[in-house]
């Protein structure tokens, strides 16, 4: 599923924005420290970016410019700033978007997808890359040091939402959401069972210890 990260300040928006989008299938990361925000997106390497203009210390369209000089990451500016000078600004320091608030989440949902379709066939990244691991999406394989090993339909989502978010911990119900795609209740072993599996089957390429357990928090890689 497609990474969208969120710059936005007020908690309550964020908040709602992440609930919005989990809740259409996306995985979200926000930032929380606006000193070094485009560090802090490259980090994530996510699919697109969702970016308020008012933000602490700083503008949304200096970091707009100073992303895209650095990345080609589709942005959507979300901002409550709806002057045509703003919009204008925004669109010639990069941004692919702009969308005023308050917004419409079915409205907001669908030039989200619309933007991915554009820029990336709607699938994010083919090949996700991280400490010396090769994820291919199209092919669900996995690659390091020389081998390859194909993963099954959970081993794939699993390793693939850990990679997009990687340095972050990703909590056991963000990980169940995604691979069930329900709110319903999942045995919590089924996940446990899942990540072993997936760590046994990485073993067979040499990759050992690529997953860490973070007890009563979730996982990260």
């Amino acid at each position: 599923m497609a990474l969208i990260y969120v710059v936005e300040d007020d908690a309550a928006i964020r908040g709602e924005l992440v609930q919005v989008l989990e809740r259409n299938g996306f995985t979200t990361a926000a930032a929380t420290d606006f000193s070094h925000v485009v560090e802090s997106i490259q980090e994530a390497s996510p699919d697109l970016v969702l970016l308020d203009l008012t933000l602490p210390d700083t503008d949304g369209q200096f970091i707009c410019r100073e992303l895209r000089a650095v990345s080609d990451v589709p942005i959507i500016v979300l901002t409550s700033r709806v002057t045509e000078i703003d919009e204008v600004m925004s669109m010639t320091m990069g941004a692919d978007d702009f969308v005023p608030k308050p917004y419409s989440a079915r409205v907001l949902v669908a030039r989200i997808q619309a933007l991915l379709r554009r820029t990336s066939g709607g699938e994010g990244k083919s090949v996700l890359e991280h400490n010396g691991l090769a994820l291919d999406l199209s092919r669900s394989v996995a690659q390091a040091n020389g081998k390859q090993v194909e993963l099954t339909k959970n081993e794939l989502r699993i390793l693939a939402l850990l990679m997009r978010r990687a340095g972050t911990i990703v909590s056991r119900e963000a990980l169940m959401r995604d691979l069930w795609d329900s709110d319903a209740f999942v045995d919590d072993n089924t996940l446990t069972v899942n990540i072993n599996r997936l760590r046994g089957t990485l073993e067979k390429i040499g990759v050992t210890g690529y997953l860490t357990t973070h007890r009563g928090r979730g996982y990260s890689v």
